[in-house]
């Protein structure tokens, strides 16, 4: 069956990206007009009290170090310091806090200053940002890349830059908030296909191209929820075969999958046969900023017609430094990346072992499926308690009996770190009837 999206005028259903369930007073809220703009926030408001006297509130948390193996939080009823194991950050490798990152930046700093003072078109480029865009390009085994300020604006800027009314892209049921907001934005017919099902986008394909219409087909590499890959090996070929386009969000990718951490390409052995690869800055090169390799043209093209680049100020030069850093660190000393995958096989097949259904997860991205929304959030309480520190997906973001903590790993964790989450992991599981 073929999915086209919903036209972008109707009205949407309330979601939110960080997937909080939403009462049915503010649903109602938010779909209906009112005289006042502000009623939706106001209701909304009076929801998020109620969660967090319920104790249920586990957002915006304090934190007064940087993401480690173990980090250090501020604990909302004493107001303390407190010590966490910490399974939420996207620094996969853990090298925000190495001396030698820190180092790079603080220098970039002392020389360009704490930001860039423009757009990066105009006065914000140095020859730092110069360099990362080179070796993003050799990375991603591409002409020429670009960095945008953040990866949901490489998203976004991208994807509205290249389509048109009139054109057609065709997305992975999984695909990123990000790409859906930039085909909104763009005003291309948009379908979608079943997620990693190749059956499904070849029956796509073969209808949309038959129109004569450009065609962009977008996957992520590393789906953020899941934690599985795109099977690009296959998709590279279907695409070529119908004479459409590809661009692959491998923002969860870079440092983590492939032999050598260049990603999802990689991995599925397609290097070079991508036609647009968007990564971050933000995940396991620890700062902020997003990317987009391909093609000369394409990227020249970019710096002129994505909105996101163009009106945005330039990373700053010691984010840029840093992530230098963080790179030469990943070629050189590829113990970081075994030691992660190391840390995630043990607690995958530990998890498994006791019964809990972790989804096909082929990352360092560890879905834990709860099934049910308020075990799921006492058994989030419980293991702040206990000082474990992860994050949860609940509805819309995922249907409610699929909602999930969401375990993501480091380098470096301590084998005695790790067997006491499985153990807590153990209990909880049982007090709740999960395994």
């Amino acid at each position: 069956m073929i999915s086209k999206s919903k036209s972008v005028k109707k009205a949407q259903s309330p979601q939110s990206p960080a997937g909080q369930p939403m009462s049915e007073s503010w649903a109602k809220c938010y779909q209906n007009p009112s005289a006042d703009l502000l009623a939706k926030a106001h209701e909304f408001a009076r929801y998020l009290q109620a969660e967090r006297e319920g104790g249920h509130d586990f957002f915006n948390r304090e934190f007064l170090s940087p993401n480690r193996p173990r980090s250090v939080m501020r604990d909302r009823v004493t107001g303390q310091p407190r010590d966490v194991i910490m399974l939420g950050s996207n620094s996969y490798l853990g090298l925000t806090a190495d001396p030698r990152v820190i180092e790079a930046s603080v220098a970039a700093a002392r020389k360009y200053g704490f930001g860039m003072g423009s757009v990066s078109l105009y006065a914000g480029t140095s020859d730092l940002h110069v360099e990362l865009e080179h070796r993003l390009a050799k990375w991603y085994r591409c002409e020429s890349a670009v960095i945008f300020p953040s990866g949901y604006a490489a998203n976004v800027g991208t994807i509205s830059a290249l389509l048109r009314p009139g054109d057609v892209v065709v997305n992975d049921l999984f695909n990123h908030a990000s790409i859906n907001d930039g085909c909104r934005l763009s005003g291309a017919r948009t379908y979608t296909y079943g997620h990693r099902n190749m059956r499904n986008l070849s029956r796509v394909l073969k209808t949309v191209t038959a129109e004569g219409a450009s065609t962009l087909v977008i996957t992520d590499g590393v789906f953020s929820m899941e934690g599985d890959v795109a099977p690009l090996d296959e998709i590279v070929p279907l695409v070529r075969q119908y004479g459409a386009r590809l661009m692959l969000d491998d923002a969860h990718a870079l440092g983590v999958i492939g032999p050598n951490g260049r990603g999802t390409a990689e991995l599925c052995g397609v290097e070079g046969q991508v036609d647009i690869t968007m990564g971050t800055l933000s995940k396991c090169l620890g700062g902020i900023g997003g990317c987009v390799a391909g093609c000369a043209d394409l990227i020249d093209y970019l710096k002129f017609f994505g909105r996101s680049y163009f009106f945005s100020a330039s990373v700053p030069a010691p984010i840029v430094a840093g992530a230098l850093t963080v790179l030469d660190i990943i070629e050189q000393e590829p113990e970081h990346r075994e030691s992660l995958w190391r840390c995630t096989r043990y607690m995958v097949e530990s998890l498994k072992a006791m019964g809990y259904d972790i989804t096909n997860t082929q990352s360092a991205i560890i879905p834990v499926v709860i099934g049910d929304e308020n075990s799921l959030q006492a058994m989030l309480g419980e293991l702040l308690e206990a000082g474990i520190f992860m994050n949860f997906v609940s509805f819309p973001a995922v249907p409610k009996t699929r909602c999930r903590l969401r375990m993501s790993m480091m380098a470096g964790h301590q084998q005695s770190d790790l067997d006491y989450v499985l153990e807590t992991m153990r209990k909880l599981g049982k007090k709740y009837g999960v395994i």
